[in-house]
C-alpha cells in the first residue's frame, strides 16, 4: 500500500514568496513611471534618441494541468484518505518508468489538494481476490472497503456496470465532453447512455513485420495475395477479433435494428473467401489453427516462424523488436479500419463527497498533457489526439495516429460473446478446408438465428 500525503507548509512558503516577488516588481514598476515622468517634465529623455531598448522576454513556464472542478467549499476540511486499486503492471512503486510518473503525478495532486491523502493497492483484475471479484465481495458484505477510483480493462468495466459495482461520473465531470478524444475512446467510456470510464490508455489491432523482407507491407487483400507472404494471426482465438476486424471494414453489421447480436451473409461470405484463397495460395496457411492467444502468435513472430502478423499495439509498444515496425490491417478496400479497446479509470464509492474527489482525481489522471508522457513510457496509445500528435519522436507516430482514427470499439461483452462462437469456428473450418465459404457463412449466420 503506498500513501502519497499532501504537505501543508510548502503551500504557505509559495504564497508568501509570489507575495515577495509581486510587492518588488510592483514598486519597481512604480518607481520607473515616476522617473519617467520627471523626465518628460524636464523635457529630457532617459533613451538615447534613434536606438531601440529591448527588454528580454523571459521563456514560457510550463502550466500546471487545472486542478479541476470542486469549489472550495466543498473541499473537505480534514483529512480524507482516496483508495485507488490498480493492476501490477500500473504499479506507481514499480521499476518502469510509467509507474514512477504515475507516482509522481499521485504526488502532485496530494500536495495540490489539501487534506487529501491516496492510498493505493495492487490487484490483479481478475482471479479470486483481483478487483473484479473484491469488487463484487465488499460490495454486498462491506460496501465500506470500496475503492474510491480502480482501473479497468473495458471488458471487466461493462460487466462490473452490468452487476451494480460501479458509479457514472454524470454530474461530476464534464471531461468526456472535451473534443480531444478518440472515438472509440468516447464509446467505451459510455454505458447505459452514461460515463462510467475515463480512458487513461488506448490499444488497437495493428500489423507487425519485418521490413527486412516485407518492403512493401499490403494495403489490401489483393496486395496480400500478390505479395504471397504468410500473415499470421491467432485463429484458433474463441473471440475471432481478426475475422470480425475485416468483417465489419467489408461493412458488415454486427446488430440488427432491435439491437440483437446478427451477421450479414454477403460480407462473411467475402472475408471466408479471403481466408480460404489465402489457405490454398500460402498467405493464410493450415498451422495458424494451431494459434489460439496473442502469446502463442508473438512467442512464433519472435522465433521468425512469421514475417508478418496481427496482433495489439500494446504488444509491440511494450517489447519494441529492432528488425520490426508497423502498419495498418489490409482490407478489401484499403481504407484503414480497425478494433480498438482500452483501460479506464472507474468510480466505486457510493460516498458523493469521495466521488467528487475521485473524479477529480480521474480528470487529472487523464489530462493530455500527463497522457502524452505516461503512455509512451508504459506502451499504449494514448486515447487523445493532442497527446499523441505530441509524440514528434515516435518514427511511427502518424501510422498510429491512423489507427487510432480508424479504430471502431470491440463490440460489447454480450455482442461479442454471440458472435464469436459462430466467427471462430467458420474460420477454422475454412482455413482447414473442411467446407466452402458459402457454407461455412451460412452455417455462422443460422446459428446467430437459432434460439
Amino acid at each position: 500500500m503506498t500513501i502519497y500525503p499532501m504537505k501543508k507548509s510548502h503551500s504557505a512558503r509559495r504564497d508568501f514568496k509570489n507575495f515577495s516577488v509581486d510587492f518588488v516588481i510592483s514598486t519597481a514598476i512604480g518607481v520607473f513611471l515616476t522617473l519617467g515622468l520627471i523626465f518628460a517634465l524636464a523635457g529630457c529623455s532617459p533613451a538615447t534618441p534613434g536606438v531601440e531598448t529591448l527588454t528580454p522576454q523571459p521563456a514560457p513556464t510550463p502550466q500546471p494541468s487545472p486542478l479541476p472542478t470542486i469549489p472550495t467549499e466543498e473541499i473537505p476540511a480534514g483529512p480524507i484518505i482516496l483508495n485507488l486499486w490498480i493492476p501490477p503492471k500500473f504499479d506507481p512503486q514499480g521499476d518502469s518508468a510509467a509507474g514512477q510518473l504515475l507516482a509522481d503525478r499521485l504526488k502532485e495532486f496530494t500536495s495540490r489538494r489539501s487534506g487529501v491523502i491516496i492510498e493505493t493497492r495492487v490487484k490483479d483484475v481478475e482471479g479470486p481476490g483481483g478487483i473484479a471479484d473484491t469488487l463484487r465481495t465488499a460490495n454486498a458484505a462491506a460496501p465500506l472497503a470500496l475503492p474510491d477510483l480502480v482501473a479497468l480493462p473495458y471488458k471487466t468495466l461493462q460487466s462490473a456496470t452490468a452487476d451494480g459495482l460501479l458509479h457514472p461520473f454524470d454530474g461530476l465531470t464534464a471531461v468526456m465532453d472535451d473534443p480531444d478524444w478518440y472515438e472509440y475512446a468516447r464509446q467505451f467510456s459510455h454505458i447505459q447512455n452514461s460515463v462510467f470510464g475515463i480512458p487513461f490508455a488506448g490499444d488497437a489491432l495493428l500489423m507487425v513485420y519485418r521490413p527486412e523482407i516485407i518492403e512493401s507491407p499490403p494495403a489490401n487483400w489483393t496486395a496480400l495475395a500478390e505479395l504471397a507472404e504468410p500473415l499470421a494471426f491467432a485463429a484458433a482465438s474463441p473471440e475471432a477479433l481478426f475475422a470480425l476486424t475485416l468483417y465489419r471494414a467489408s461493412g458488415g453489421q454486427i446488430t440488427d435494428a432491435d439491437g440483437r447480436p446478427t451477421l450479414e451473409l454477403t460480407p462473411l461470405s467475402e472475408v471466408l473467401t479471403f481466408f480460404s484463397q489465402g489457405s490454398r495460395s500460402g498467405y493464410f496457411p493450415f498451422s495458424l489453427t494451431q494459434y489460439e492467444t496473442q502469446d502463442q502468435l508473438w512467442s512464433a513472430y519472435q522465433e521468425q516462424q512469421a514475417n508478418m502478423i496481427i496482433t495489439w499495439a500494446a504488444r509491440y509498444l511494450q517489447s519494441p523488436l529492432e528488425d520490426s515496425t508497423l502498419a495498418g490491417i489490409p482490407t478489401t478496400t484499403s481504407i484503414p479500419f480497425t478494433t480498438g479497446t482500452g483501460w479506464a479509470w472507474a468510480l466505486s464509492s457510493s460516498d458523493p463527497q469521495r466521488q467528487k474527489l475521485a473524479a477529480e482525481l480521474a480528470e487529472f489522471l487523464t489530462t493530455a498533457q500527463f497522457l502524452a508522457e505516461w503512455d509512451a513510457a508504459a506502451g499504449y496509445l494514448p486515447p487523445r489526439p493532442s497527446a499523441l500528435s505530441s509524440w514528434e519522436n515516435n518514427p511511427q507516430r502518424n501510422l498510429l495516429i491512423q489507427v487510432s482514427q480508424s479504430a471502431q470499439l470491440i463490440p460489447a461483452n454480450e455482442i461479442l460473446s454471440a458472435l464469436s462462437p459462430a466467427l471462430s469456428s467458420s474460420t477454422i473450418n475454412v482455413l482447414k478446408e473442411q467446407t466452402d465459404p458459402a457454407t461455412a457463412a451460412q452455417s455462422a449466420v443460422d446459428m446467430l438465428l437459432t434460439p
